[in-house]
């Protein structure tokens, strides 16, 4: 018997131990409910390990789903309790009739990075063949209509501009919970006096420095209040939300998913009505993000739809045109040589080659604060799977063996320092271990 190498046993080992039985926890102390986008890439890790337990972990994240097609954000664990806001503060049960009954969850939504979960643990599957193969394929059948409607739910509520780009109503939604991305917006969110009192806990297990401010959190919390006044119904909270920014990193992720699920659907022979309508989203969405495009800088941009004005920071959001294509030639091959120079993976001082969350040169650039600095493994398996499907195998390996390096320690933190290397937030994180045993796993 050939012993797993020591990284690729230490991820596994991560991910048996954050699993309840029911779910995978994002984390063991921290987060210990699942979240939306965490389970999509933590299925790919587990799908190394059990076929059967990756499509069951989605399956408990699809039993979550919205009535209307969202996906919440969080899907609570009956037995994890410390953890803020929970349930009770979001109170979706009383307010939505939306909400599911059996299972507690938020009221938002994250990235539909959902199809291409289920497309690439099919392909670990198919390779496997046999009994996995069958599994992963039955499984493909039942989730492709859950999928779909929750396309179907973003495109009809999410893009009140009706061109493609698609809002969301609050930061934690983009996952990028506090970046300079949302700096505009969230000025412009001033909490009223009877926002409800609440105590942090998050700050217990991780020191302030790496985590939002208080203040931050306050805004966080009235968008909540917002929802809750109008019973989560999505065209109110779109209407009335204080927050309502069209995100280009969401957009790139739908615009991508959308092709996914189509050439899914067209492989298992779902209806070509259904088929078509998918191709037709992902095709508006792609020309939403590559309009977004700042001339002078190459980056991508976000758009603040309360303000009327164009949000233009130096984030890994800038190369959202490169996951989902719809850029001319030229203007791709130069945001692509944006990655790899001096502002960015190629920037001498990172301990890692691959994309911080904001550019080190930024004046935003914070290298220990959550999604102001840090390096994300998981945003960099993101983009190599990107960059893979698109034909950029150089670019893609690159992305792969300095995340590998990056997590070489075997502490599979949140995020990482990246001038030093050092974990941050988190440590034990499940789609981190997850994203690094699929590279390691990976066979080309």
């Amino acid at each position: 018997m050939t012993l797993a190498p020591p990284l690729t046993a230490r991820a596994a080992y991560v991910l048996r131990g954050n699993d309840t039985g029911a779910l995978v926890t994002a984390a063991p102390q921290l987060y210990p409910h699942m979240w939306s986008w965490d389970a999509a890439f933590i299925a790919i890790g587990l799908a190394h390990l059990d076929v059967g337990r990756a499509c069951a972990e989605l399956d408990t994240l699809f039993a979550a789903q919205w009535r209307g097609g969202m996906l919440p954000h969080i899907v609570y664990s009956q037995q994890a309790a410390d953890y803020f806001p929970g349930p009770d503060r979001w109170g979706v049960q009383e307010l939505s009739a939306q909400a599911p009954r059996r299972v507690r969850t938020s009221g938002i939504c994250q990235p539909p990075v959902h199809a291409i979960a289920v497309h690439r643990l099919l392909e670990i599957a198919r390779g496997r063949g046999g009994l996995d193969r069958a599994v992963a394929e039955d499984f493909a059948w039942r989730a492709w209509p859950k999928l779909f409607a929750w396309h179907h739910w973003l495109a009809e509520h999410r893009d009140p501009g009706g061109e493609g780009l698609l809002a969301i109503v609050h930061g934690w939604e983009s996952g990028m919970d506090n970046s300079p991305r949302w700096d505009p917006a969230y000025a412009n969110v001033r909490p009223g006096p009877d926002l409800p009192p609440y105590t942090r806990r998050d700050l217990r297990l991780v020191e302030a420095g790496m985590r939002p401010s208080d203040a931050e959190y306050d805004r966080y919390l009235w968008l909540v209040e917002e929802m809750r006044r109008v019973g989560y119904h999505p065209g109110r909270v779109v209407r009335g939300s204080s927050f309502l920014v069209g995100d280009v990193f969401f957009t790139a992720i739908f615009a991508l998913a959308c092709e996914v699920l189509a050439e899914l659907g067209e492989q298992i022979g779902q209806p070509a009505t259904m088929v078509a309508e998918l191709a037709g989203w992902a095709h508006r969405s792609r020309a939403a993000v590559a309009a977004t495009v700042d001339p002078a800088t190459g980056l991508a941009r976000d758009r603040d739809f309360r303000a009327g004005e164009w949000i233009a920071t130096r984030t890994l959001a800038g190369f959202a045109p490169l996951l989902c294509g719809g850029l001319e030639p030229q203007a791709e091959q130069q945001l692509r040589s944006i990655v790899d120079g001096s502002d960015w993976c190629g920037h001498p001082d990172l301990a890692a080659a691959v994309l911080p969350s904001t550019a080190p040169s930024d004046p935003a650039f914070r290298p220990r604060q959550y999604w102001r600095g840090p390096q994300w493994p998981v945003m960099a398996w993101l983009f190599s799977w990107a960059f893979a499907r698109r034909g950029w195998t150089e670019q893609a390996e690159k992305q792969r063996a300095e995340g590998i390096r990056l997590c070489a320690d075997g502490t599979f933190a949140e995020y990482y320092h990246p001038l030093t290397g050092q974990p941050l937030g988190s440590l034990d994180q499940s789609w981190t271990a997850a994203v690094v045993l699929d590279w390691l796993c990976y066979s080309g």
